[in-house]
C-alpha cells in the first residue's frame, strides 16, 4: 500500500516524531492537531472556544494540502485537558459541523502541557 506524508506550511509545524498527516488508503489520517499558530509557533486562544478554532483551522489547512476537505472528515478524536471544557468545545463545534457531523470520540489529556486545552485529530476520505 502507497502512503504519501502531507504537509503544509501554512499549518503548524510538527515535532520531528510524526507527520501532519498521511494519505493512505484512499483516506487522510490527521495527527492530532494543537491549537498552534503557523505563524508564531504558540498556542492560539486562550479559551477553549478559540483553541478549538484553531485546531479546525489547522485540520482544514491540512486537508487541503492532502486534495481532501472538513467536509469529507469521517471520525474526529478529541483530546481534551479538562473534561469542564467540553460544552465550551462542543459549542465551537457546532459552528464548524451544525448538521451531519462527523463521528467522534473524546478522551483526556495524558499529560498537562502549559497553555494546551484540547488537541483534535481526523481521519477523511482523500
Amino acid at each position: 500500500m502507497a502512503r504519501d506524508i502531507v504537509f503544509t506550511s501554512r499549518a503548524a509545524l510538527p515535532p520531528p516524531t510524526y507527520s501532519q498527516a498521511v494519505r493512505a488508503a484512499g483516506l487522510v489520517f490527521v495527527s492530532g492537531t494543537a491549537p498552534t499558530d503557523p505563524a508564531t509557533g504558540a498556542f492560539k486562544g486562550t479559551t477553549i472556544q478559540e483553541q478549538t478554532r484553531q485546531c479546525l483551522t489547522n485540520i482544514q489547512t491540512i486537508l487541503e494540502a492532502a486534495g481532501s476537505s472538513l467536509d469529507k472528515i469521517v471520525s474526529v478524536t478529541v483530546v481534551l485537558a479538562d473534561e469542564d471544557d467540553f460544552a465550551g468545545m462542543n459549542e465551537e463545534w457546532l459552528r464548524w459541523f451544525p448538521s451531519n457531523p462527523p463521528a467522534r470520540q473524546g478522551a483526556k489529556l495524558p499529560a498537562r502541557v502549559p497553555g494546551l486545552r484540547v488537541s483534535i485529530a481526523a481521519i477523511a476520505e482523500a
